[in-house]
Formats: structure tokens, sequence, C-alpha cells
């Protein structure tokens, strides 16, 4: 059996997330996270159909009501 077999791939993603939480902003890292994270549905709708009735001010305070949690 080869080494790279005998490596077992939860292991792997492991020292993959550790090393990018050190290498990245929590933002980035979130982005990252996002990036790859399988979806289902249609997130720009979804997101639409949220703040169909929100004005701007609303929005911003919700992303900032967001990011300190």
């Amino acid at each position: 059996m080869s080494q790279v077999t005998a490596i077992e791939p939860p292991k792997v993603m492991e020292k993959v997330f550790n090393i990018l939480k050190k290498e990245l902003s929590k933002e980035e890292y979130l982005v990252y996270l996002q990036a790859i994270t399988p979806r289902i549905g249609d997130a720009t709708r979804e997101l639409g159909e949220l703040t169909e009735k929100m004005n701007l001010e609303d929005i911003l305070q919700k992303a900032k009501t967001m990011e300190k949690t």
C-alpha cells in the first residue's frame, strides 16, 4: 500500500482546515467555507425574497448584527 492511500481523508481535511484557519482571516475563512459547501436551492432568489420588503438601512443593520455573532 502506498503512503498516499494509507492516509485517511478525514485526517487530511482536518489538517487542511487547521491550516486555513491559521492563514485566513475569519471573513476569508467563512468565504472559503461558503464556496465549498454544497447548496440546495437558489440562494439568490431566497435572499431576494427575504430582503424584498426591507430597505437598505434594515439590511445593513441585520448584516452588522450578524457580524457580531
